[in-house]
């Protein structure tokens, strides 16, 4: 919500690993037209302004949206390390990435635990150095009514140009 007023009214979004749709919804309501991308999407109802994509990122299949990019990325407790080179490309010139997952340090509140699923210190911001510019940057511990520990980052790219 923070960040919904730096993005350009009419934009594209990437919502990856979807889920039900809450952020594809609250991007939806905004003026974007969403890319929903999830091994599962018709979890999502079929709305206009919507284009949803069945993929498996885990899989070992091949990035499934090519060299498209985005006005704005986001994701949300997920995490597959061998695919963020291939989230932070598609952040179009002058787009935003918005990503928040599972930090080390959950395992203390139960699931994700495994440190396969959990984010090493500083490891989203790793992630776009020298690729995009960091707006905002936190680690921190989540009180009620889930207690986690969680990284969240807003990163931009240079320039000002948009493709979809």
């Amino acid at each position: 919500m923070r960040f919904l007023p730096l993005l350009r009214p009419g934009g594209t979004a990437l919502d990856l690993a979807a889920g039900s749709g809450r952020h594809s919804q609250l991007l939806l309501s905004h003026g974007l037209a969403v890319t929903a991308v999830d091994r599962d999407p018709d979890r999502q109802p079929d709305v206009p302004g919507l284009t949803k994509i069945a993929a498996d990122l885990e899989s070992g299949a091949p990035w499934p949206l090519g060299g498209r990019q985005f006005d704005v990325v986001v994701v949300t407790n997920y995490l597959h390390r061998p695919i963020l080179g291939d989230i932070v490309g598609a952040v179009a010139p002058g787009g935003l990435l918005l990503y928040e997952t599972f930090a080390l340090g959950n395992e203390r509140f139960g699931k994700p635990s495994n440190p396969d699923f959990l984010l090493r210190p500083d490891e989203l911001k790793a992630a776009v150095a020298g690729r995009l510019d960091v707006i905002a940057f936190e680690e921190v511990e989540l009180g009620a009514p889930r207690p986690a520990i969680v990284q969240r980052i807003a990163a931009r790219a240079q320039g000002g140009g948009r493709r979809s």
